[in-house]
């Protein structure tokens, strides 16, 4: 099966969609199989990570920041703004898709598993994520 999911993001940042991934799939999931989720963009990504502590958020935020710094002098493509070059090298480290198992109904998330959209551009947006699941 397949679905859409459209995400209004405030901004840059990690923002858990767990919830919202959950409430599109429902009850729809086979017993066991596999879901594939992807990011239909090229300046965010997807990511697994701890839910529980922010800061440990905060932290990979701050660390691919200073990483992956604004206004560097190499970066040709500013067209958009200084976050925009930086925002597709962040999408590149990271991760476009994931793939969760299906286990008696439910992503097998573990405890302090999230699923996060992480924004790498500055200004508000909307994001669509493609959710595949199949036995």
């Amino acid at each position: 099966m397949i679905a859409t999911l459209d995400i209004n993001v405030p901004g840059q940042g990690l923002h858990s969609i767990t919830t919202q991934i959950h409430q599109v799939l429902g009850a729809q999931l086979p017993r066991q199989g596999l879901c594939t989720l992807f990011i239909q963009h090229t300046s965010a990504s997807l990511l697994i990570q701890e839910n529980y502590d922010p800061s440990a958020q905060r932290d990979l935020e701050r660390w691919l920041n200073r990483l992956v710094p604004e206004n560097d002098p190499l970066y040709t493509h500013t067209l958009e703004g200084p976050d925009d070059m930086p925002a597709h090298i962040k999408a590149a480290l990271t991760a476009s898709s994931l793939s969760i198992p299906i286990v008696d109904r439910e992503l097998a998330l573990g405890t302090w598993q999230g699923i996060y959209l992480w924004e790498h551009r500055r200004s508000a947006g909307k994001r669509r994520i493609i959710l595949h699941w199949q036995e």
